[in-house]
């Protein structure tokens, strides 16, 4: 057991994260100040980090709890998301979103539809703005020929599970988009859309009474005095009897899982608000979803008021970067390749401007697994969600707030039997690996 874990590098984030800005100014935050101490302290605001919270207040009434989050709530990793919260399989190193086999896609739709009814039950507990937990369902959309073989593929995969899809036609596709682009989609109905941002500060909220959280306080070093734990940020300190590590890829920042882990950016952009005159040229629905047939292809969203706005949202390009931090450089020569897929799909758009343009990260194992369990005595983790944040998250963080309470369930088993992720190749070996695959990878799926 370790007695001392200090921060190699702190979260750094490239651009603004948009679903954040668009929901308009928050209250000021509250760094935590001084010594405090807590029974339970949740390093992490995210999906993770709150949902842990959330599942520690239920398990524990009246336990002190403290959440401490780098940034602001919404300005992370999860307002960087594309809000998509997804009950099937969605293994992005798949050809096709297909998992490994048949049984764990079967219990991975059980444990996604248990992440989504968790949000659901906060949504209504708390009183959350039900624009920003829509079941409206998502779209594959496909652009090409082997775009719709893979969604073809994927459909038989879906039968074989017993789950239900429907394949839109290319004018089904324009009638749901306003776009030309896409030959056909393959429509799935179990997914959430989310205003992710929206999402996490309606459930931080939501969570004050019986959580206390500090936004803007970076977590510099924990360590073990006596019994407890002390946790230090730049403004003070807790002393706790357990920690949860809800803070993803940064994990690895305090030595845990290293040499284990993949770091991926991704980046994306959102217009500005569209005028009377756009909306009336772009048509189509109000709301909807596409993420690329092939995984590694284009996301798009389109949002209207009650989420912020009616803005599109584009999100393409990965960039490897195993010291967790972008660069903008990368970010405006993605901000040009995203303004081409989005004049691509909607060329009567040509005139409105992107408002937004940020990186987000992705942590990612070689086996698709996370980091979980108890790490040290008293130190549980909720991290690398393999590019599911939203409802990877949302399970880690329940496996980890049962897990410190003692308690055991069907997620906190699923995790258990997992194995630790893969060890990677030498860093120079794995970066070259990695950005040639993703190279590779991105090029195959251009038009997607």
């Amino acid at each position: 057991m370790q007695r001392e874990y200090v921060a190699r590098r702190l979260p750094a984030f490239a651009g603004r994260a948009a679903w954040n800005a668009i929901l308009g100014t928050m209250p000021p935050a509250e760094p935590l100040q001084g010594d405090v101490t807590a029974d339970f302290t949740v390093i992490g605001a995210g999906f993770a980090g709150l949902s842990a919270a959330r599942r520690l207040a239920q398990l524990n009434p009246g336990a002190k709890i403290i959440v401490l989050d780098a940034t602001r709530v919404g300005e992370g990793g999860t307002g960087r998301n594309s809000g998509f919260m997804i009950d099937l399989p969605h293994n992005l190193a798949s050809e096709n979103y297909a998992g490994a086999n048949e049984g764990l896609d079967r219990s991975l739709i059980s444990l996604n539809r248990m992440a989504i009814e968790f949000a659901r039950e906060a949504v209504q507990e708390y009183g959350i703005d039900a624009n920003y937990f829509d079941p409206a369902g998502k779209i594959n959309g496909a652009a090409t020929e082997n775009g719709h073989a893979q969604n073809k593929s994927y459909g038989a995969h879906l039968q074989e599970l017993g789950e239900r899809y429907e394949m839109l036609d290319e004018q089904a596709m324009f009638d749901v988009t306003g776009s030309r682009y896409y030959w056909s989609g393959l429509y799935t109905p179990g997914t959430v859309m989310l205003q992710p941002a929206g999402y996490v500060r309606g459930l931080a909220q939501g969570l004050s009474p019986d959580v206390a959280i500090h936004e803007e306080s970076p977590v510099t070093a924990f360590c073990r005095q006596g019994a407890s734990w002390r946790v230090e940020t730049s403004g003070g300190a807790v002393s706790t009897d357990k920690i949860i590590l809800a803070n993803n890829g940064h994990i690895e920042s305090f030595g845990i899982s290293r040499g284990r882990l993949m770091h991926i950016f991704l980046f994306a952009s959102m217009t500005e608000e569209l005028s009377g005159d756009a909306l009336r040229r772009l048509g189509g629905q109000p709301r909807w979803g596409i993420t690329p047939s092939d995984p590694m292809g284009t996301t798009v969203r389109r949002v209207d008021t009650g989420q912020g706005g009616n803005r599109i949202t584009v999100r393409t390009c990965a960039e490897f970067c195993p010291d967790m931090e972008s660069t903008e450089y990368k970010m405006r020569r993605a901000a040009k390749i995203m303004r081409r897929k989005l004049d691509g799909r909607f060329p009567q758009l040509r005139d409105v401007r992107m408002e937004y343009i940020w990186s987000g990260p992705l942590c990612l194992s070689r086996n698709d697994v996370s980091v979980t369990g108890e790490i040290d005595n008293g130190v549980y983790a909720a991290c690398c969600q393999n590019g599911l944040g939203t409802t990877r998250g949302m399970l880690t963080g329940i496996a980890a707030a049962e897990h410190a309470s003692g308690k055991s369930s069907v997620i906190t088993e699923f995790f258990e039997r997992q194995a630790k992720p893969s060890l990677l190749p030498p860093a120079s070996l794995a970066k070259l690996g990695a950005t040639a695959y993703l190279n590779w990878k991105g090029w195959r799926a251009r038009h997607e």
